[in-house]
């Protein structure tokens, strides 16, 4: 095996080697991102009743939560191109600790949003979590990788439904009230990103031949040119309408995994009459999916993409949209909290597949532009999180009818998503003779 190319197995279980120590340290900071990005969702029962907020101003808060990641994806996309994951992501992490940490001074409605707002752009770590993933394997592989690093990533998400209401409820048994405990567990997930940005600093390349800019000569060869993907304008990427087509798909998935991961605890506090803990434990559930749904559908996307092709992966993807839309539906309509698990962990299951689908595609639409059309495709989660978001701020209707409306919008989606054909123009990657004779 040549250690300066991308690998093309995956074993998890290894350490060695810039390529998995990158795998692991980039999937691995992405989950302490959720830390950050959604560690206020599950104390919001403790928040909303310090800060006095109507269900109309915790909408805006969820909305907030994700609104900011749009552009902040975009920008990150094209950094990654030019700038290179490792920079990108050291400043990312450094920059967003820090509305995290001081969340905190915030005793008002609008201070809370802004500070809300401003925590809403850690959601572009996912960009570059599957922009450095795409860069350590190679092609056949690269599905698998990304849907693993991506879904261990986003168990964060499920982990800090349950983690921070037990910061919070240990800052009380010290002694602390509930409106001072929220605010200092808040301090935890600021110090966890600080720590990755020096670790991911000092231990990840961003590419198996080394850094952006070391050596162009050496990075050309390699096939990492830090030039190439600057000839690929922003406006010819979108032109194509595989990619419009995978924001959509990517907004129905991570845009509603994003906005359960934001109004599971308050809905299950509200509908079912828990305590935080009680109710973050079975948010948690949902996210928990992640340590095996959304590697599931990049492993069976990598399968069914190199028996049927890229159009394959697309009436896969269109499938597991489907159903999780259906899924949703009857999340919904449950009566019960056992029928309301049953469900939430039926339509989790095709949600999470449906996400390591849509970026067992992303890369291959142009291999030039990885970053930038994994920015937009991610953008398009965040879009979607955002639209989902107004529903749950209406006060003309429940949190249950907002699911309903959700889940039927999904499943016309999925349908929808049956008509494009990926597999048109498929750019195969050059070999390594190509790139020494280019």
């Amino acid at each position: 095996m040549n250690v300066n190319k991308p690998l093309e197995s995956l074993n998890v279980f290894r350490f060695n080697g810039i390529q998995m120590r990158t795998f692991h340290i980039t999937w691995f900071t992405f989950f302490v991102c959720f830390f950050g990005w959604f560690g206020l969702a599950p104390l919001m029962p403790a928040i909303r009743a310090d800060l006095g907020l109507t269900k109309p101003q915790v909408g805006n808060t969820i909305i907030a939560a994700v609104s900011a990641t749009i552009f902040a994806r975009l920008l990150v996309g094209k950094l990654c191109d030019t700038w290179g994951p490792r920079k990108t992501y050291t400043a990312l992490l450094v920059l967003g600790s820090l509305p995290v940490m001081l969340v905190g001074l915030a005793h008002d409605y609008t201070t809370f949003l802004l500070f809300r707002l401003a925590i809403g752009t850690i959601g572009a770590s996912f960009v570059i979590t599957q922009f450095h993933t795409s860069m350590m394997f190679a092609p056949k592989i690269k599905g698998t990788a990304n849907a693993v690093a991506g879904g261990w990533g986003n168990l964060g998400g499920g982990i800090t439904q349950v983690a921070m209401p037990l910061i919070m409820a240990a800052i009380v048994g010290l002694g602390y009230t509930k409106p001072e405990a929220w605010r200092l567990a808040m301090v935890v997930p600021g110090v966890m990103m600080l720590i990755m940005a020096f670790v991911y600093y000092r231990f990840t390349k961003d590419t198996p031949n080394g850094n952006y800019g070391d050596s162009s000569v050496e990075l050309e060869k390699g096939g990492y040119s830090t030039n190439k993907a600057e000839k690929i304008s922003f406006g010819k990427a979108i032109s194509d309408v595989r990619v419009w087509a995978l924001a959509l798909a990517y907004g129905c998935c991570f845009g509603m995994e994003i906005t359960f991961d934001g109004v599971a605890a308050l809905y299950f506090f509200d509908n079912f009459k828990m305590e935080e803990t009680q109710a973050g434990f079975w948010a948690m559930l949902f996210g928990g999916m992640n340590i095996f749904a959304r590697a599931l559908g990049g492993i069976v996307a990598d399968k069914v993409g190199n028996k049927y092709g890229m159009r394959g992966k697309g009436i896969l993807l269109a499938s597991m949209l489907l159903l999780e839309g259906l899924g949703v539906i009857l999340f919904a309509q449950a009566g019960s909290l056992p029928m309301a698990i049953a469900s939430m962990l039926a339509f989790a299951l095709f949600l999470k597949m449906s996400n390591g689908g849509t970026y067992a595609i992303v890369p291959f639409v142009n291999p030039k532009a990885v970053g930038m059309i994994s920015g937009i495709v991610g953008a398009g989660g965040n879009v979607g999180g955002m639209l989902m978001g107004f529903l749950f701020k209406s006060q003309s209707i429940s949190y249950s009818q907002a699911f309903l409306y959700i889940g039927c919008i999904v499943a016309v989606v999925g349908v929808l998503l049956f008509l494009v054909n990926f597999g048109k123009a498929v750019v195969i990657e050059p070999t390594e003779a190509e790139l020494q004779t280019a």
